[in-house]
């Protein structure tokens, strides 16, 4: 068996307040202070709305969803948000099981998750001040 590193990590910044972090291989004991580190670096520069894009997840423990809440809260402290894109199945049914994925927005794709942070909420709603 040949050893790689069990987590790569990739930033995209598509707006001002947005970076999109894509992460792949196994979010665990050992790599998820990675996460944590990597995502709360990112809300400190003014990108306090983290996209994580799960599609290339091969494992996620209880280490992963406590970094997910735990990058949550700090983003929330900071007028932020949480936004996990295109989960594979086993990270769903993790975030089903542990009721973890009603406490942060899922999108079937990375752009679709920007395009909600973009947008102005109320945009297309006619509510206006007059």
């Amino acid at each position: 068996m040949t050893h790689r590193p069990n987590l790569v990590l990739t930033v995209l910044q598509p707006a001002d307040s947005v970076a999109v972090l894509t992460v792949a291989g196994e979010i665990d004991v050992d790599s998820a202070p990675a996460l944590r580190t990597k995502a709360m670096e990112l809300i400190r520069q003014g990108r306090p709305h983290i996209v994580l894009d799960l599609a290339s997840v091969e494992f996620c423990d209880s280490s992963g969803l406590n970094t997910m809440i735990g990058i949550l809260r700090y983003a929330k402290d900071r007028h932020g948000s949480l936004s996990l894109a295109a989960p594979p199945p086993h990270v769903t049914r993790l975030l089903d099981v542990t009721g973890v994925g009603v406490l942060m927005p899922v999108a079937t794709h990375p752009s679709e998750a920007v395009e909600r942070l973009v947008v102005p909420r109320g945009a297309d709603e006619g509510h206006g001040t007059a």
